[in-house]
């Protein structure tokens, strides 16, 4: 059996996504506004511990409150940022135009796949919005990787494509999560070699993978020099949606030392090398 990064029977369907991140939270309260008033995800479920967030009937972020958890520290792995996907640059000045009237905005990049604006919610964990630039102009690097730069946004041309929307898109989706890691090297062998993404992108202290041509479903980095598993609050977990029975039970045999318990449906649970869950779902 070929057990190198990506190969080819270790490869998910092209159709392969993110779907929903959990997240971890202190107050519940605040952390679900931010969420509905300045990302403009509707609240699809609310109980007293519990909030789910998401667009067109589809939960995409679900906020635990865990108030007696402690604060992640600066030597935790755990979450860079979760990344909503719009699905167009009016989209994404609308977006633009919410942060500046009700939050702060951090950054924003031009990645040459995409468009970015960057963020924190009330307990700092990083938020993403984008919008990706049609497939066909993405820039190849070699036969299998993709080219992406960080580059100035020119924000003012996104601001002035603002359609005047008041909530995201129905089809907005977590296009990919960023995680801060204690080793690419494990990260790497386990997200690749194990769980079959394709690398599609390496920089200094970087990995981007993906399934399916895309630019990235998982990013991971090291700039912050974590050293210890991820613990306390943020990520609780995100899941990997990997359509087809056969698929999931093919990755699960893959994955089997490292399933943690089952899931709703035929899906399984896992945990990577820094502690973080992921829930393999059918998406149905």
């Amino acid at each position: 059996m070929d057990t190198s990064p990506g190969g080819d029977d270790r490869t998910l369907p092209a159709d392969t996504r993110i779907g929903r991140v959990a997240l971890r939270v202190g107050d519940l309260d605040a952390t679900t506004a931010f969420y509905q008033d300045v990302i403009e995800l509707a609240v699809l479920d609310r109980n007293g511990t519990t909030a789910t967030l998401g667009a067109g009937g589809t939960p995409l972020l679900e906020l635990i409150a865990d108030p007696d958890a402690p604060d992640r520290g600066r030597a935790n792995a755990g979450l860079f940022h979760t990344a909503f996907r719009v699905p167009s640059r009016a989209a994404l000045g609308d977006v633009l135009t919410r942060i500046r009237e009700r939050w702060e905005l951090d950054g924003a990049s031009d990645h040459d796949v995409s468009e970015a604006l960057y963020l924190a919610d009330p307990e700092g964990n990083g938020v993403e919005v984008y919008r990706d630039r049609p497939r066909e102009s993405w820039s190849a690097v070699g036969e299998d990787r993709v080219h992406m730069t960080t580059e100035p946004l020119d924000v003012e041309s996104v601001a002035a494509a603002a359609a005047g929307e008041d909530r995201v898109p129905a089809d907005t989706h977590v296009g990919h999560v960023h995680l801060e890691v204690t080793s690419l090297e494990a990260f790497e062998r386990f997200y690749i070699a194990e769980f079959g993404f394709d690398l599609r992108a390496t920089y200094p202290d970087a990995r981007f993978v993906a399934a399916g041509g895309y630019h990235h479903h998982v990013g991971a980095n090291t700039w912050n020099g974590r050293t210890d598993p991820a613990a306390a609050r943020g990520l609780d977990r995100f899941e990997v949606v990997v359509p087809g029975d056969e698929a999931r039970r093919e990755l699960r045999e893959r994955l089997e030392e490292d399933v943690t318990e089952p899931t709703p449906g035929d899906g399984f649970a896992v945990t990577d090398p820094d502690g973080m869950e992921i829930r393999v779902v059918d998406g149905r």
